[in-house]
């Protein structure tokens, strides 16, 4: 099992390099083909001002929206060059970013997203860690990563999510220096954690080559995404893995909960799998 394409998100905000960066050293690590996705929406107008302007209007955003195309590219080819990416392609899409970045996202083996903290990017977030079918790679707006996977925390609850984040992240974690597999107030059971908590998936990463330590962490006064995101700054970790959404996405709107306490307090780059 290996990494063998990448698809990144490209637009022409100023928090679009970090995300290329990581995007870009990741496909050269793994000698991984990257593709850049641009999506072109034209701005909504209100109907009495298209009215009004007519032709001059349209002229005037595809003027914008051929600047921001022109930007977003220089961007994606800066990093492909910066980081020596041999096979990358370059795709401008018409439409939705949220379909279609979901619907390229499930012919990869991951997908590099930036946080940002906007409505439509926290939609791209959601959609393509419940949707896509394949793991995402939500990179911080703060900050510049040039390790991503080599002191990983892997945030393990014995759920689906979480089994589904472990399988899809090992590519990575063979090549880690450092893995730490984290569970917080988990109980043992005969259908979770077995005797040990954690002890069971430390020894499956071990017989794919995988060095890890386990720790149980019991939390009573933080919550678990913040226990997750203190953790991640005691080890000078550069990774989270963790499964998205293990209750509804609604209840963790409404009530809270760790996946959406990380995706909007996140410190370094997290691979989500649902």
């Amino acid at each position: 099992m290996t990494v063998q394409d990448i698809l990144v998100n490209v637009d022409d905000s100023e928090y679009c390099k970090a995300r290329l960066d990581v995007a870009a050293a990741l496909a050269k690590r793994f000698d991984a083909h990257l593709a850049g996705v641009y999506v072109r929406r034209l701005p909504q107008v209100p109907d009495f001002v298209r009215a009004q302007y007519g032709g001059m209007l349209d002229s005037l955003q595809q003027e914008y929206l051929g600047k921001a195309q022109e930007t977003a590219a220089a961007l994606f080819e800066r990093s492909v060059a910066a980081h020596g990416v041999g096979s990358h392609a370059w795709r401008a899409v018409d439409g939705d970013v949220v379909d279609v970045m979901v619907t390229h996202a499930r012919y990869v083996d991951l997908t590099v997203i930036g946080q940002n903290e906007g409505e439509e990017q926290a939609s791209l977030v959601d959609y393509l860690a419940l949707d896509a079918g394949r793991p995402v790679l939500v990179v911080p707006d703060a900050g510049a990563y040039p390790t991503v996977g080599e002191r990983v925390v892997v945030a393990w609850n014995a759920g689906r999510e979480a089994t589904r984040a472990v399988n899809d992240a090992l590519p990575l974690l063979r090549r880690a220096k450092k893995v730490m597999v984290l569970t917080i107030n988990a109980n043992p059971s005969a259908r979770g954690h077995g005797e040990e908590p954690g002890a069971d998936i430390a020894l499956h990463l071990a017989r794919h080559g995988v060095d890890v330590e386990v720790r149980q962490e019991v939390s009573r006064d933080l919550d678990v995404g913040e226990t997750l995101l203190a953790r991640l700054a005691d080890e000078d970790a550069d990774l989270l893995v963790m499964g998205a959404y293990g209750r509804s996405r609604v209840r963790e709107i409404i009530l809270g909960g760790a996946t959406r306490h990380v995706l909007q307090h996140m410190t370094v780059p997290v691979l989500m799998s649902h």
